[in-house]
């Protein structure tokens, strides 16, 4: 059984077909789904979908970067208060990208340290999304980050530097299709060696990053693919898809405190 740790559920390509999305991704063997969310309405349309497939999804409630400039004054509270549905199991998708600069990089640094104090309130692991900012995040992260709150680095493509950078830190890692992509995997095959086991995650960040090679290719990637994503990345670990569907579900449900949930 596979836990894709990110999908975009709430984009409209996905809501189409939201009942067959979920279905193929259960025949699929993907039981459990983490829905990233973007802004404040992207976060109240991931609850409604959570309430609609309590035992299928977990979600993020947060601001992304790309959103840090168009964020409402009350944003904090916002997310606060969204953050008490015990579906949500992390703040973000939250960082700094300074490779688009869709908001001033003083909004994007304010916003993020916000939402790392939520997180350090309310005990609640950080989802990390981070592009050619790395040392500015860093800089944030161990200026405000309490060690007790963990850390994803969503997405994760960059290299051995990158790699020991972040784990130096003690983050996790979240792997996608990009992985499958020999025109432009090459940095991050040669990180895998160092990848730290016990902190992996698989996602697919559906419907972006479609796993390249899968035939017939499909219009769109979709949680069901997942499974496309471990075989390649269980290729290069030289462990079985197996293990590695287990270790990465189990990490999840770890990272995520699933275990400990009460509801």
């Amino acid at each position: 059984m596979w836990f894709d740790a990110g999908v975009n559920l709430t984009n409209k390509r996905l809501l189409k077909d939201l009942d067959g999305v979920m279905l193929r991704a259960q025949q699929a063997e993907v039981r459990k789904q983490l829905i990233i969310s973007t802004s404040i309405e992207e976060a109240e349309q991931a609850l409604e979908l959570c309430q609609q497939y309590p035992e299928q999804l977990v979600m993020t409630v947060g601001i992304h970067p790309h959103d840090a400039g168009e964020a409402p004054a009350d944003y904090k509270q916002k997310l606060k208060e969204l953050a008490q549905h015990p579906a949500v199991v992390a703040i973000g998708e939250c960082g700094l990208d300074f490779n688009r600069n869709y908001s001033p990089r003083s909004a994007q640094e304010d916003v993020f340290i916000k939402q790392i104090e939520l997180a350090n309130e309310l005990d609640l692991p950080l989802y990390l999304h981070e592009r050619d900012a790395i040392e500015r995040q860093i800089t944030l992260l161990n200026q405000y980050c309490l060690d007790s709150t963990p850390c994803l680095t969503h997405c994760f493509t960059g290299g051995a530097e990158a790699l020991a950078r972040y784990s130096e830190r003690g983050h996790w890692f979240g792997i996608t299709g990009w992985v499958c992509d020999d025109r432009r995997n090459q940095e991050l095959v040669a990180a895998l060696p160092n990848l730290p086991l016990d902190r992996l995650v698989l996602e697919t960040d559906a419907p972006f990053l479609l796993p390249r090679g899968v035939k017939p290719r499909p219009k769109m990637n979709e949680p069901r693919l997942l499974p496309a994503v471990g075989e390649t990345l269980a290729g290069y670990l030289n462990l079985s898809t197996e293990t590695l569907a287990e270790l990465t579900r189990e990490n999840a449900e770890r990272f995520f405190r699933l275990g400990e949930r009460s509801d």
